[in-house]
């Protein structure tokens, strides 16, 4: 009887054996899986949010470019009126001109608020706020009702201040964009503030 019991206990713990490999076996390949499924997760994750933020600074570059293009635009429109109506030769065309570039640059302003960090929209406010009010002492003036302070030459001094204004609003937009900083001759040029 000692061999059968022998036996016996050798088939049980073979069997128990077998079962309990099978159990654990499927538990770690479950653990295996899980894992896997995890990384797997936090890799699409970790590249969503990468094209998120690719995706973003996209559409602020985008957005800073229209907007320092328009400005750009209204600004030298603005000059450009100012000179005709100091010579007194203003259009219903030189009027349009000037229009046109103001409303453009409405437009782009307004989808670049849209995407702008505090600091560029801070900046763009500003900047909008000094073109908007040397529009309105350009129109003073030539309607023939200028501002105590809104002769050609004083109006001409304006352009100056929106220029370092300008490479303020430059500086924000480059640094929201993560550009580094370097000196660059035209950037820091004065502007030419004579006869078109």
């Amino acid at each position: 009887m000692g061999s059968a019991l022998i036996g016996l206990a050798a088939a049980v713990v073979g069997v128990t054996g077998t079962l309990v490999a099978s159990v654990l076996s499927q538990r770690l390949t479950a653990r295996v899986q899980a894992e896997q499924f995890t990384r797997q997760q936090q890799v699409a994750e970790t590249q969503w949010l990468r094209e998120q933020r690719v995706g973003e600074l996209t559409r602020r570059r985008e957005g800073y470019t229209n907007a320092n293009a328009a400005i750009r635009r209204y600004r030298t429109r603005l000059l450009n009126f100012l000179w005709i109506v100091h010579k007194g030769a203003v259009t219903a065309e030189a009027r349009e001109t000037v229009e046109e570039a103001r409303r453009d640059h409405h437009s782009v302003l307004a989808e670049a608020q849209m995407v702008a960090s505090g600091a560029v929209l801070a900046e763009l406010n500003d900047m909008t706020k000094s073109l908007s009010e040397t529009y309105r002492r350009i129109m003073c003036l030539e309607e023939g009702e200028p501002d105590p302070d809104g002769s050609f030459d004083e109006i001409r001094g304006d352009f100056a201040r929106i220029w370092e204004q300008w490479e303020r609003m430059l500086g924000a937009m480059r640094a929201d964009l993560g550009v580094e900083d370097r000196p660059a001759a035209s950037a820091t040029s004065t502007p030419a503030t004579s006869a078109p």
